[in-house]
């Protein structure tokens, strides 16, 4: 049964290709071909425009400067009207959770695997970052 398909495939497969012509492309194939081609490669290519720009970093460091400042220099108030004074941070010390992990004690070798595989992370990714910029340069 399965020979008498596989014949009847084989024939079929013959006579459709003996019936087909050969293709031919036109006159001016290349010379279209190559247009197309040439139009692709005048694309523009992006430009990087960063996220934040200078003067929005230059705004921020200025910001952040300056709250620093305003905490060092901010009168002379004694430690007991102070605002960080009255707040109770006894609860952030005295959990269920901060005991647990009190208790939680991690191997020497794990230390070593997790710091291995931070440095091998921070080597890795600026080798492939510049073999990607180089592979997809345009």
């Amino acid at each position: 049964m399965k020979e008498n398909v596989n014949k009847y495939l084989d024939n079929l497969s013959i006579k459709v290709i003996t019936s087909s012509s050969i293709e031919s492309p036109s006159f001016n194939f290349t010379d279209s071909v190559m247009s197309q081609v040439t139009s692709l490669n005048q694309k523009q290519t992006t430009v990087y425009k960063p996220l934040l720009s200078n003067t929005t970093w230059s705004l921020i460091f200025i910001g952040v400067v300056a709250i620093i400042i305003y905490v060092l220099f901010s009168g002379n108030q004694s430690e007991s009207t102070s605002w960080l004074s009255t707040m109770n941070f006894e609860v952030l010390s005295n959990n269920r959770f901060s005991n647990l992990l009190s208790s939680f004690k991690i191997s020497k070798t794990l230390m070593y695997a997790v710091v291995f595989l931070g440095i091998m992370i921070c080597i890795q990714v600026p080798i492939l970052k510049n073999h990607f910029d180089k592979r997809f340069k345009i």
